[in-house]
């Protein structure tokens, strides 16, 4: 400021502090301008005014460089703080897919075990906790975020896709299960053998023919007696000829009868399962000695037992 004073021009051009400096490129302008109509009426001064002028400048853009550099420090610097935040919430973001989809996984982990004891796969057929065995001949690449997300939503839509075919499946195959369970498919003694088959036969008591309706079954008196197929028991009682009488409605048109029991041991309306005991052989009614007499019934009509119990029948 002493140099401007001494060429008598800060009248022309006010004073300057770095506070009043808020163009530095428009204000040195300025005072060039005004030191140029000052050397032109002193030329011998001509070339210090240009060079005090262009010092000038460079201290000017200095102070605008040292400031425009520092903004962006500063900008970068908030950057590189808010990056790890973010990173982080990305992270936990991604976690949260991944924990997702591993809920989903265990839940088709757990029907496929349960689908492979319905349907009576072999042990090790379907192994749910051995890893599935991949590969690739490479070369691998970094993989970036989107295309990360896309392959996680990928996945769960399939997820989601699967479970839903495996619960359907689940469902067919429970309905089955309970079809079959109501089905006549066992003996209703253990360890035992037909003694007198289904049809047309002499009668073992008063003799000629007679149509026998049942299967008997050889047993010792007391021998548990056992349902051959899920069920409510819809009788118990005496019937003539039959001495005491179990029956059993299976709810899909069939009816089993157990008759010549010496101990009856349901109530009616109560619920049994496949096996369960439900009396005790013995010779009641017109029997010529203990055993058990099975009889089916579909839709109202008697029929013959041995189709129903082929893979349980010896003799």
């Amino acid at each position: 400021m002493a140099f401007f004073r001494d060429l008598g021009v800060e009248s022309d051009i006010g004073p300057m502090s770095v506070s009043a400096i808020v163009n530095p490129r428009d204000l040195i302008s300025d005072a060039l301008a005004v030191l140029g109509e000052r050397a032109a009426r002193r030329p011998a001064l001509a070339l210090s005014i240009f060079m005090a002028g262009g010092l000038a400048l460079l201290v000017a853009g200095g102070v605008a460089g040292s400031a425009i550099s520092g903004q962006h420090y500063q900008q970068q610097l908030a950057q590189a703080r808010l990056a790890p935040g973010q990173a982080q919430r990305e992270v936990n973001a991604l976690a949260a897919r991944v924990g997702e989809l591993q809920a989903q996984a265990n839940r088709l982990n757990a029907l496929g075990e349960r689908l492979t004891r319905m349907g009576g796969l072999k042990d090790g057929e379907f192994d749910f906790d051995r890893p599935v065995g991949v590969g690739g001949a490479g070369p691998v690449h970094d993989m970036p975020k989107a295309e990360l997300g896309q392959s996680l939503d990928l996945l769960s839509r399939q997820l989601r896709s699967s479970g839903d075919q495996l619960t359907v499946l689940d469902t067919l195959l429970t309905d089955r299960k309970l079809t079959l369970a109501a089905v006549p498919s066992r003996a209703p003694v253990l360890d035992s053998y037909v003694t007198s088959g289904f049809g047309d036969r002499a009668d073992p008591i008063a003799g000629g023919g007679e149509f026998h309706k049942g299967i008997d079954f050889s047993a010792n008196t007391g021998d548990p007696v056992l349902a051959v197929a899920d069920g409510v028991v819809s009788f118990v009682g005496e019937r003539s000829g039959y001495g005491n009488v179990v029956e059993i409605d299976h709810g899909n048109g069939y009816v089993t009868r157990y008759a010549h029991n010496s101990r009856l041991e349901r109530h009616q309306g109560e619920l049994v399962r496949a096996g369960d005991e439900i009396a005790k052989a013995g010779s009641t009614g017109r029997s010529t000695g203990a055993h058990v007499h099975l009889e089916v019934w579909q839709d109202g009509r008697v029929v013959n037992p041995r189709p129903f119990l082929q893979g349980a029948l010896r003799g």
